[in-house]
């Protein structure tokens, strides 16, 4: 098994990596269903062929709790397994609309101000702080989001060692 990981994918909303096996993507999902059962104590989630969502049972359930998708796919005729950390499908749609909302609203805010300046009016004085108050919200919510990826950092963790045994188990079973 072979992992690739670069700095990017490490400062992302949504940490991602890349695992490469010589298992099939049919080999894989029974394999990791049968590491999964191993575990059923400690790690929940749903497996099927093409995706497994998977994260750590834990007796509090916060707005980050991370869940790792496992994605497989075929690449040079050896089979790719793509993880990706994230926080609920709500939660990181919560994220985005707020991320699209704050955007759409400093592009109008300094729209405004922009157009109010080359035409020479005053009608909009406020554009630009409310322009400014827009940025701040987006730093704001990219700091939530952070601050959440630092608080299930340690269940990040477990979920990443959970995609590596999962694979080195069975591989080295088959060599």
């Amino acid at each position: 098994m072979n992992t690739e990981e670069t700095t990017l994918d490490r400062i992302r909303t949504r940490p991602r990596f890349k695992m490469f096996t010589h298992l099939t993507k049919e080999e894989y999902a029974e394999n990791l269903k049968k590491y999964f059962a191993e575990h059923k104590d400690e790690f929940a989630g749903n497996i099927n062929k093409e995706v497994a969502t998977i994260w750590v049972e834990t007796t509090y359930d916060s707005y980050w709790k991370p869940r790792l998708a496992l994605r497989t796919e075929i690449e040079d005729e050896h089979t790719v397994i793509r993880g990706v950390f994230g926080p609920s499908s709500a939660v990181w749609t919560f994220f985005m609309f707020l991320y699209f909302s704050f955007s759409i609203l400093w592009m109008t805010f300094f729209t405004m101000y922009y157009v109010e300046k080359q035409i020479k009016s005053a009608e909009y004085p406020w554009a630009l702080s409310a322009s400014f108050v827009m940025l701040f919200l987006i730093l704001l919510t990219y700091i939530a989001a952070r601050f959440g990826q630092h608080k299930g950092k340690e269940e990040m963790l477990k979920l990443r060692r959970f995609a590596e045994e999962s694979t080195l188990q069975f591989e080295k079973k088959m060599n």
